[in-house]
C-alpha cells in the first residue's frame, strides 16, 4: 500500500494535528507514506523533525495547475494506490493531479457545514460528487451533512479525531498563576479553539456577566488567535469585563492552561468533533459544551458532561454556573469522560480506523 497525503494549510489547527498524528502512526508501522505540503509551513517543520517523507509544493488555491502538474510527477514516480487530501484545497488538487490515474482518492471532512454554503449555483456539488472516490468524516453528524447534500453513504466511512490522552500530563502550569495573577479564591474557566465565527465565543462573551451575577470569583480565559481577536475584545470592553476575561491570543502552551482550569467550555454553533474537548476530557477536566455538530458524540448530557444549547448565552451560562456549584458531580462527569476518551478517540483507534478504510478502498 503507497500513500501520498495532501495538505494545503499554511498554520496550524486541528486538523493539521490530527494530520501529522496519523503520518507518524503509519511511519510507526513501516506504511509507506509520503505528504505534500506547504513550503516553510509548520506542518513542513513537523514532519522534518519526525523523519516523515515530505515534498515541499507552493499550492496557491485549489486549482494551482502548476502544483497539480509538480503532484503528477510525484504519482508517476511513485505509482500511489491512495490520495488522502486533508483539507478542501486539496480535495480539488488531488483529483486535477490524478485525472486518468487509478490511484483511489480519499478525502477526509472534519467540518460540519453543508457542501453549498459558500457554492456558487451550487458548482461544489460536482467537485464533492464526482472528484473524490470516499470520504472519511471524523463523525457522524458531518456524515450526516455529506449525505444530506447528495453524497452516498456507501462512500463515506467515519473515523473520528484521535488524541494522545498523556501529551499535558507533565506540562509545567504554576507560572500562569503569576503571570494572570490568579488568586487561589478564583475558579478558572477556559475556551481553546481558533477566534471563528462558527467557535461561537461572542456568545461566552454574552454569557459571562450572567455567571458573575452568580459567582464573581471566577475568571475567564480565551485561548487562540483569529480574525475576530478585535471583534470579541470590543464586546468584552463594551461589557465592562475588564480583568475577569483574558484573551491570551495563540499560545503553544496551551496544556498548562487546561491544567490550571477548573472548567473547560466549548460554545461553538458548528464544530466537526472538537479535539479540543477530548484534550479537556483527557485531563479529567469537566467540560460545557454546545449539542453542535459532532460535539454530542462526545458530551452525553448528564454522563460525560453537560451540553446545553447553542448560540444561547443564557444556556451557557445556567451550565456553567451548575458544573462550578456542583464540583463532585462534575468530577464524577469528567471521570466519565476520560475513560471514554481513552476507549475510543485515543490516536491508536484514529489511526487504525484510517488504515481499515485504506485497506477496504484498495479492495473496490
Amino acid at each position: 500500500m503507497r500513500l501520498l497525503h495532501i495538505n494545503t494549510e499554511k498554520t496550524w489547527r486541528g486538523g493539521e494535528q490530527q494530520t501529522f498524528n496519523l503520518l507518524n502512526g503509519l511511519k510507526d508501522k513501516g506504511i509507506f507514506s509520503h505528504l505534500v505540503c506547504q513550503p516553510g509551513s509548520p506542518m513542513a517543520e513537523a514532519a522534518k523533525k519526525a523523519h516523515i517523507k515530505f515534498f515541499p509544493i507552493a499550492m496557491r488555491g485549489e486549482a494551482d495547475l502548476l502544483a497539480g502538474i509538480r503532484i503528477r510527477a510525484l504519482i508517476n514516480k511513485f505509482n500511489y494506490d491512495i490520495l488522502h487530501s486533508h483539507t478542501s484545497h486539496a480535495h480539488l488538487l488531488a483529483f486535477l493531479a490524478s485525472f486518468g490515474d487509478k490511484a483511489r482518492r480519499i478525502v477526509t471532512r472534519r467540518v460540519d457545514f453543508s457542501i453549498f454554503r459558500h457554492s456558487f449555483l451550487k458548482l461544489s456539488g460536482i467537485k464533492y460528487r464526482y472528484m473524490a472516490d470516499f470520504y472519511i468524516a471524523i463523525s457522524h453528524k458531518i456524515k450526516d451533512v455529506l449525505v444530506n447534500d447528495g453524497i452516498p453513504a456507501s462512500r463515506i466511512f467515519v473515523v473520528p479525531s484521535g488524541i494522545n490522552p498523556k501529551r499535558f500530563d507533565d506540562v509545567a502550569k504554576d507560572y500562569l498563576i503569576d503571570e494572570f495573577n490568579i488568586k487561589p479564591t478564583e475558579q478558572v474557566v477556559i475556551n481553546v479553539a481558533h477566534l471563528a465565527g462558527h467557535k461561537g465565543q461572542q456568545y461566552l462573551v454574552k454569557a459571562i456577566p450572567l455567571v458573575l451575577s452568580e459567582i464573581p470569583t471566577v475568571r475567564f480565559f480565551i485561548i487562540g488567535g483569529g480574525e475576530l481577536m478585535s471583534e470579541l475584545r470590543a464586546l468584552s470592553n463594551s461589557l465592562g469585563l475588564k480583568d475577569k476575561l483574558s484573551f491570551t491570543g495563540f499560545r503553544d502552551d496551551v496544556g498548562a492552561f487546561y491544567h490550571i482550569a477548573d472548567l473547560f467550555v466549548m460554545s461553538s454553533v458548528q464544530e466537526g468533533l472538537g479535539t479540543a474537548v477530548l484534550d479537556a476530557l483527557a485531563l479529567g477536566k469537566p467540560v460545557v459544551a454546545t449539542d453542535s455538530g459532532g460535539i454530542p458524540e462526545i458530551i452525553h448530557d448528564g454522563e460525560t458532561g453537560r451540553l446545553v444549547d447553542s448560540a444561547d448565552p443564557a444556556s451557557l451560562a445556567e451550565g456553567i454556573i451548575e458544573m462550578l456549584n456542583h464540583t463532585d458531580w462534575a468530577k464524577q462527569m469528567a471521570n466519565n469522560g476520560q475513560a471514554m476518551v481513552k476507549k475510543k478517540f485515543s490516536v491508536d483507534a484514529m489511526i487504525a480506523g484510517n488504515i481499515e478504510v485504506y485497506k477496504k478502498v484498495s479492495n473496490f
